[in-house]
């Protein structure tokens, strides 16, 4: 299984080259994707199964009680352990969730903690190269890993039962990796290999990592996850080596296990596997603050593109940074609002009314440790500019900033994100995923039973206040995607 998302640029494990794919799980969203889009971007999925109105109150009410069950347990060395039931299929997921990702990394190293990641399935004594995956695919079972600015994650689904394979496997490789130089010197050259395919090869992801560059000074999100090119040709296996001592530690991890599992057996097995690892000096990390905005800015990047893109954002709170915890719900609202889908006011004006462009869209990840950036992007029509694109989105900011929404939009769009949001939730790999990356990122699992009721909650003033606030021209920033002349696209 490939699992990529390309706006905030998650690797999976996959022994091979990597391929820009959708994330069904991630947490981060862009609210419509067409065209060219949707082969990077996630689409928001809509329902119409019931009449909206008691589709919102079963939804709000299937949602609020679906994170009661998990138990939550710590080992002596700090591991944190949680158990959420789901009986049923005689299946589970167990995922190991580090402490630690792209955002932690300082100039120089950037792209370790993805490497470190590659470098996890290179095996042990006990379990050689290859063993890994072999072990699981035997019992039937699927593995896999991810790195993000804010964590890196490996996962196994395997039939219930099996869990204690995968718990010995993840156990040994927490505190036995070895770290073998022929191996890193070839895993370097894919990982290489990989940032010129995903990045460096593809005009709009290179458009995004320059936007996040200029938009980010010095918050951690700058630099990409998978690293700047010059740090991965002068990264060493001790720079590696040094980055898992550091953090791949019981008290620095979160297990999570879903599925058809007892949780009093699951920390028993814990305590078994995972109980003899010691723990590590703890890492504290130096809050970074953004300097406030003196104005507008701008990059321009040529690339041999076929299309052009305009993408500008601002920066805006996380639900970990708000210091109004409302703030970041009504921000997810707007974003379904302007691009969730064909009645969204994108699709409506920008694209089927005046013809302004051939796609449109918005990206806002609510869930992330550090100040993130709503954006907007939208690609010009043949018979359009650049600038035709932007004034056109920018008219449909400037409404949400003088009028109200109408309520029946509001309720419309509520019942779009509780709907997918209790979906989500359906499978176990999901339920996995939101419990461990809440966790992760310093929110709590608990926060998972929250959202329903905080999206329910917004209000059509709490938009048009953040829309205020946040959406200011002289704190935009702005990067224009401008295909090169077909003579020098060679």
């Amino acid at each position: 299984m490939r699992i990529l998302l390309f706006i905030q640029n998650p690797s999976m494990k996959n022994r091979e080259v990597r391929f820009l794919a959708k994330n069904p799980e991630s947490p981060g969203r862009l609210s419509r994707a067409t065209g060219k889009f949707r082969a990077f971007f996630e689409r928001k999925r809509h329902f119409s199964i019931f009449h909206r109105k008691y589709l919102f109150l079963f939804l709000a009410v299937f949602s609020c009680a679906s994170y009661s069950q998990v138990k939550e347990f710590t080992l002596d060395n700090g591991l944190k352990v949680l158990v959420k039931e789901d009986h049923r299929a005689p299946v589970a997921v167990s995922m190991v969730w580090y402490n630690v990702g792209s955002a932690d990394e300082p100039g120089g190293i950037t792209g370790i903690s993805h490497a470190l990641e590659h470098i996890m399935f290179k095996g042990t004594e006990k379990y050689p190269l290859g063993a890994f995956s072999k072990t699981i695919a035997a019992v039937g079972g699927q593995e896999n890993a991810f790195t993000n600015y804010d964590y890196t994650a490996y996962f196994e689904k395997t039939a219930a039962d099996q869990l204690p394979i995968s718990f010995e496997l993840e156990a040994d490789r927490m505190q036995n990796l070895l770290l073998n130089e022929a191996e890193f010197a070839k895993e370097i050259k894919v990982i290489r290999e990989e940032r010129r395919l995903r990045t460096d090869d593809n005009p709009q992801a290179l458009a995004f990592e320059r936007y996040l560059a200029a938009a980010h000074l010095t918050a951690p999100y700058h630099h990409p996850v998978i690293g700047w090119m010059s740090d991965l040709h002068q990264m060493t296996i001790q720079d590696v080596k040094s980055w898992y001592q550091r953090f791949y530690a019981p008290n620095n991890a979160t297990l999570v296990v879903v599925g058809d599992v007892n949780p009093d057996n699951v920390y028993q097995l814990a305590k078994q596997y995972f109980g003899p690892i010691s723990k590590q000096t703890h890492y504290e990390r130096k809050p970074q603050v953004e300097p406030p905005a003196l104005g507008p800015k701008t990059v321009q990047i040529y690339a041999p593109a076929q299309l052009p893109l305009m993408m500008f954002g601002y920066s805006v709170p996380s639900t970990k940074t708000a210091k109004t915890a409302w703030e970041p719900y009504a921000l997810e609202v707007i974003a379904s609002i302007l691009s969730a889908g064909e009645s969204a006011r994108f699709a409506k004006n920008l694209i089927r009314g005046t013809h302004v462009a051939s796609d449109a869209n918005t990206y806002y990840n609510l869930y992330t440790r550090y100040p993130t950036q709503f954006i907007f992007l939208g690609t010009p029509s043949q018979s359009h500019t650049l600038d035709d694109v932007k004034t056109a989105i920018l008219k449909e900011i400037k409404q949400l900033q003088t009028e109200l929404v109408k309520p029946a939009e509001l309720q419309r769009i509520k019942t779009q994100l509780i709907a997918q949001k209790t979906y989500e939730k359906d499978s176990i790999f999901g339920q996995a995923m939101e419990l461990g990356l809440l966790e992760t990122i310093g929110l709590g699992w608990k926060g998972a039973d929250t959202y329903t009721t905080f999206i329910n909650n917004v209000t059509p003033e709490q938009v048009q206040q953040v829309a205020q606030r946040y959406f200011k021209d002289d704190a935009m920033t702005e990067a224009q995607l401008i295909p090169l002349p077909p003579e020098e696209q060679e």
